[in-house]
């Protein structure tokens, strides 16, 4: 196996191997720490994902629901109509 080592790294591998490791058992112990760390069995969440159920199966896709996002929810009086149009 070969890998290109950034100096921060190749300085790591080089603390190490003085400490009396071997490359090949840096490179193996290294595999088995991240394999432990992203192979969990808990499954994998996003926070906030699922938190609200709106009941809208297509709430993101559908350009309906978004026609009046970030309007006020009040139809303006005549006379506020009045002033904008102005």
């Amino acid at each position: 196996m070969q890998a290109r080592l950034d100096e921060e790294t190749q300085a790591a591998l080089e603390r190490l191997r003085r400490r009396g490791m071997k490359p090949s058992e840096i490179v193996r112990e290294g595999i088995h720490l991240l394999a432990q760390r992203y192979e969990s069995d808990a499954p994998i969440t996003i926070i906030g994902l699922g938190k609200y159920d709106s009941g809208l199966t297509d709430l993101g896709s559908n350009k309906k629901h978004l026609a009046n996002y970030g309007r006020d929810s009040v139809t303006p009086t005549k006379s506020a109509r009045k002033i904008r149009a102005s």
